[in-house]
């Protein structure tokens, strides 16, 4: 925990999951860890199986202050992906000063970029490997969007989100061809954006015929 020690506390790490899928939310998530009893194991989101960030989310749940920020598909296509990504993390620091019932004293954010937000603050490239609680940020806002996307395959099951999780795989692709996008896809991103005016083509030449 060494850049959380260079900080006024309580320090939170922010970290964000889904900047590149072409279907499902942006979700940020913030973490205070408590000054003992930081559950073993925490990493970087990416380094972890499924079973392994289920089990720390549910324990960082319990022993840490969470605060967590999700911008779904409609306002990523009105705002971009980046400030989504920004007002995500900002929602989640607000969330977590709910929970706290005070400001953070420091935000450790993973990136080179900050939200335009009053909390102090500090980006940390490659953060989730420098710190613990941006870490523990990873694996909540990780485990978080999975949930969310298992969800929505139950849904649209033909496009696997169960397994891909939104993100462009060719299963996913193929399924975009074939029957086009769903309301949970992002329609500003080029891959969803040729497949709806395909379908629209495909429906105003049935229309015509």
């Amino acid at each position: 925990m060494k850049h959380e020690k260079l900080c006024i506390g309580p320090v939170a790490g922010v970290d964000e999951a889904g900047r590149g899928p072409l279907a499902g939310p942006v979700v940020a998530a913030a973490v205070i860890l408590p000054a003992k009893g930081v559950p073993r194991g925490i990493d970087d989101s990416k380094k972890l199986s499924a079973s392994e960030r289920e089990r720390l989310c549910a324990r960082l749940k319990g022993c840490a202050i969470v605060g967590i920020g999700i911008v779904q598909p409609e306002e990523i296509d009105t705002l971009n992906i980046y400030w989504a990504t920004m007002k995500a993390m900002t929602l989640a620091v607000d969330a977590l000063a709910v929970e706290l019932g005070q400001a953070p004293g420091h935000v450790l954010v993973d990136g080179n970029r900050l939200p335009r937000w009053t909390y102090p603050a500090t980006p940390l490239v490659g953060g989730d490997a420098k710190s613990l609680s941006i870490a523990a940020a990873s694996i909540v806002a990780k485990h978080t969007r999975d949930l969310i996307m298992i969800a929505a395959a139950d849904v649209h099951p033909e496009y696997n989100w169960h397994s891909n999780k939104g993100y462009g795989c060719a299963h996913h692709m193929k399924a975009l061809r074939d029957h086009g996008p769903t309301p949970i896809h992002r329609r500003s991103f080029a891959p969803v954006a040729a497949a709806y005016l395909a379908r629209e083509g495909l429906f105003a030449q049935e229309t015509t015929s």
